[in-house]
């Protein structure tokens, strides 16, 4: 079976799903485009499905190209591999307003895709080997030693049984970091066809490859390829399902406290606010963490014990091995994770405040 006509198929079956879905009235919400894609994806790792509809909503009526790139991130980044059929329909639904408008229009098919993305399992594990391949310590050796290689060596090595970080690197550097840019890698083209045909010539399932291989050529993101070199191990994937420990949820002008992140531009000023208050978090990072990375690695923190949190976690070998591997290894130690949990209540205050 060839890639175009896996993508067809796709098509057809979510057409198919949209032809049934009877989607509400569309509601807006009065905040700026970068919080309303953080309360999308965190709404959707959450299930939170009206609160996802809303934000959907709000972007497709003030930033239409950003909801669609955002909705395939979320396919790749949080459900991946827990549900092949969802990542199916969000990728292939990527393809333009002309395709979307034979399915009943934009907000019929983005309606229909928050649901399925709602309802669906969730696995992050191509999300914490982005993160283990840029930053995890134990690996910057790699990371520049890979550099250089020529790009089969790196294709080699991606499809391998070398330990994941040393796969994801290869990887990048394969598809190229000049799309997605890294801080930690260098700048490098790359050839993202030969590793895509790659993967599928040394066995991976073919149709995750397509569907890999779709949903990066829309969004560059090389979750998509991560996903794709997951994909080999998903037969030891469990059905067990296991709901991460959500802290409890404070509503800041409508809009939960978690989705004000590092990630949007209110949830950033309220981390730089944050760190002048005398909380005994903001003190620890004043004493361990340089001037101008405060902010960021408070939000790092804040990222794994918040905002990246998920209900329904299909819970397998390899996604447990790299989430610990990333919430241990990646960021600072167990002591600054708890002090963050214990002034998250503070926090929100700071987030009312600001906002």
């Amino acid at each position: 079976m060839n890639g175009p006509l896996i993508v067809t198929e796709a098509r057809i079956r979510l057409a198919e799903l949209i032809e049934k879905a009877e989607p509400a009235a569309p509601e807006f919400l009065a905040i700026s485009p970068w919080l309303a894609m953080s309360l999308l994806q965190k709404a959707i790792r959450r299930g939170e499905h009206l609160l996802a509809q809303r934000a959907a909503a709000t972007l497709l009526q003030v930033a239409p190209e950003k909801l669609w790139r955002r909705l395939g991130t979320i396919a790749f980044e949080d459900v991946g591999v827990a549900s092949f059929d969802v990542l199916f329909c969000v990728a292939c639904a990527l393809g333009g307003k002309r395709l979307r408008s034979q399915w009943g229009g934009e907000w019929r098919t983005a309606s229909t895709l928050v649901q399925l993305l709602c309802k669906a399992p969730k696995c992050r594990a191509a999300d914490d080997l982005l993160i283990a391949a840029e930053r995890h310590p134990r690996y910057r050796r790699a990371r520049h030693e890979l550099f250089g290689k020529p790009l089969q060596e790196l294709i080699r090595i991606a499809a391998s049984r070398a330990q994941w970080p040393v796969r994801g690197v290869a990887a990048w550097y394969a598809v190229g970091t000049d799309r997605r840019p890294s801080s930690a890698l260098e700048k490098r083209a790359g050839s993202p066809r030969a590793l895509f045909d790659a993967l599928t010539e040394l066995g991976y399932p073919h149709t995750v490859a397509a569907i890999s291989w779709e949903g990066f050529s829309k969004t560059g993101e090389v979750l998509c390829p991560f996903t794709a070199m997951l994909s080999r191990d998903a037969c030891t994937m469990t059905q067990e399902l296991r709901t991460d420990e959500l802290p409890p949820e404070v509503s800041i002008r409508g809009v939960p406290g978690w989705a004000y992140d590092t990630y949007t531009r209110e949830g950033r000023q309220a981390l730089r606010c944050f760190l002048e208050t005398d909380a005994h978090a903001a003190k620890w990072v004043e004493r361990n963490v340089p001037r101008e990375r405060r902010v960021a690695f408070l939000g790092d923190v804040v990222f794994r014990i918040e905002g990246g949190l998920v209900k329904n976690r299909r819970l397998w070998p390899t996604g447990v091995l790299l989430r610990n591997m990333v919430d241990g290894e990646c960021y600072g130690p167990p002591e600054i994770f708890a002090l963050v949990r214990l002034e998250l209540p503070k926090l929100n205050e700071v987030r009312a405040h600001v906002c």
